[in-house]
């Protein structure tokens, strides 16, 4: 019989936090959800609250707290640029503080705990696609510095915390992933997509279309971050968590309206600063120290995910920030 585990995820009530969190409460593990709902909404865990197994809490990851618990997943910080951008300072906090905080937590209950990093670290990268030893190509002092380099400087920690005091760490490199629950109003690609399509709108496509970005479904994600924090070999990583597939956002574009049976219309804007050229994630690294292979192609992904937005009601959702 499988044992146990007392599970705090950081950012619990949010897009990818929420689907962590009733997997590992399907697995009959104790749940802590920590969130401070900036970004998330309690919509997302409501149908969580009356199972045994399940706790929420309403705090703020900058802020220490006191928990008992074998694990912690440090999903927390605003992800969607016009999110993170909208309070840059706080987002650096987040990432950097919270970090600290929870690496504390980790320190005092000698608990495992893995580091939601992102492919934003590699920046507009030279390399292509994108390795674990690649170091990137970053701008310190643009718009997007405030995520890039905080969660570049939140790995920096926990490695020094692992060196330091021998706290066991996990470092993923997560990938766009995209999936029923997304916010209608993060202001990501996938979701601006299918909202505006729905809406029989024209979708909006910043530069030319033909930056590439890689679309893993969330259910591939969370299989990858489970197997990264419980695999045996103790491996650290960084390991880049993200579906192979590389498409251009034109072409994202057109399958959208490819699925939706209508005709396709889009209007150009300018290309936002920074804003990487090309992303695609080499998964040699997660075959073989995970034994992890996405499964769900975007098709199939992107049906299931409209499917979904069909179904919610918009005015259900608060727009986070100005910013989307």
């Amino acid at each position: 019989m499988a044992r146990i585990k007392r599970v705090l995820v950081a950012g619990g009530a949010g897009f990818l936090g929420s689907h962590l969190c009733e997997l590992l409460i399907n697995r009959g593990h104790d749940v802590i959800c920590l969130d401070n709902f900036f970004t998330s909404q309690k919509s997302n865990v409501e149908h969580l609250l009356s199972r045994p197994n399940f706790e929420l809490i309403r705090h703020d990851v900058t802020v220490p707290i006191s928990l008992e618990v074998d694990e912690i997943y440090n999903l927390a910080c605003p992800a969607a640029p016009g999110h993170y951008q909208y309070n840059p300072i706080k987002t650096m906090k987040t990432s950097l503080l919270g970090a600290i905080n929870l690496l504390e937590l980790a320190r005092e209950c000698r608990a495992t705990i893995l580091q939601a990093s992102t492919s934003e670290v590699y920046g507009d990268p030279e390399v292509h696609p994108q390795r674990e030893d690649y170091r990137g190509a970053v701008s310190t002092l643009g718009p997007r510095a405030c995520y890039d380099e905080g969660k570049r400087a939140a790995e920096t920690l926990f490695m020094d915390f692992s060196r330091m005091y021998g706290v066991k760490i996990r470092i993923a490199r997560i990938f766009n992933t995209y999936g029923p629950k997304m916010h209608p109003f993060d202001g990501r690609v996938v979701s601006n997509f299918i909202r505006q399509a729905l809406a029989n709108e024209p979708i909006t496509i910043f530069g030319d279309g033909s930056q590439t970005r890689s679309f893993c479904y969330y259910s591939d994600l969370l299989d990858g971050l489970v197997r990264l924090m419980e695999n045996e070999q103790d491996f650290v990583g960084p390991v880049n968590i993200g579906n192979p597939g590389e498409f251009t956002i034109l072409e994202l574009g057109k399958l959208v309206w490819e699925i939706l049976g209508k005709e396709a219309r889009f209007i150009f804007k300018p290309l936002p600063v920074d804003d990487p050229t090309r992303r695609q994630p080499d998964i040699t690294l997660a075959r073989e120290k995970l034994g992890w292979n996405p499964k769900v192609q975007l098709r199939e992904g992107l049906l299931r995910t409209i499917e979904w937005f069909r179904e919610i009601e918009l005015d259900d959702f608060r727009a986070p920030t100005p910013n989307y």
